[in-house]
């Protein structure tokens, strides 16, 4: 079930909030849109791949840059038609809270307005021109295999292996693969061994590639035939 209330957050001195649940920051200290471009658009091969229609469903939403970076990154390659874009995620920021992780990204809070309510999960649904964007809440064990749809690129970008380790379960990944398009591909930061044994036990086919500044390795796969 989702979080009845929004997750306590600490702050750095440079405006990343770090769950205090877990210990671990929303997204990397170095830079959260940088990171969103080289892991997770890089990683799948985006915008390359962009086409009408074309699906991405993302584990951990969070404070939402990565979808501010697809949807910029959409709007940039002048595709026709609707990005799909669905995240799931158990415990939605507060709208404040994400506003205040954007602001330290010049300019990115009035680009990122519109999604905000979707984003603290005020909403479930949003749709923009050229954008149907959707929330699934709770608990992705629980929700994942319920979902209906099927996915051209995964983000896993969940709170680390370590710290947060049903997000990286084997049968939450068996999961995603059965909710995934022919050729679907998966991007993550985390390049921890299990992670990759329980992607390819899923179908995927996996290779460890280049980090984002301090890390030196991610992965990145794409399901097999």
């Amino acid at each position: 079930m989702p979080s009845d209330q929004p997750p306590a957050l600490d702050w750095t001195a440079a405006g990343v909030p770090v769950s205090r649940r877990y210990g671990d920051p929303y997204f990397s200290r170095t830079g959260g849109l940088a990171e969103a471009a080289h892991v997770f658009l890089a990683g799948s091969d985006l915008p390359a791949r962009f086409r009408p229609g074309f699906a991405v469903a993302e584990l951990g939403l969070g404070t939402g840059l990565n979808l501010v970076a697809t949807w910029r990154a959409w709007r940039q390659a002048g595709i026709g038609g609707t990005l799909h874009y669905t995240g799931f995620e158990e415990a939605p920021p507060a709208a404040a809270a994400i506003a205040r992780a954007h602001a330290a990204f010049p300019g990115l809070g009035a680009e990122a307005a519109p999604l905000l309510p979707l984003l603290a999960g005020e909403v479930a649904a949003l749709d923009l021109p050229g954008l149907a964007l959707r929330l699934v809440a709770g608990d992705a064990r629980l929700t994942l295999p319920a979902w209906p749809g099927r996915a051209d690129a995964w983000f896993l970008d969940g709170f680390a292996p370590a710290r947060n380790p049903a997000m990286w379960e084997g049968p939450l990944l068996f999961a995603l693969a059965r909710a995934s398009a022919p050729g679907a591909t998966v991007a993550t930061y985390s390049a921890a061994g299990h992670v990759r044994r329980a992607l390819a036990a899923a179908g995927f086919a996996v290779a460890r590639r280049p980090g984002f500044a301090t890390k030196r390795h991610m992965t990145a796969g794409q399901l097999r035939p």
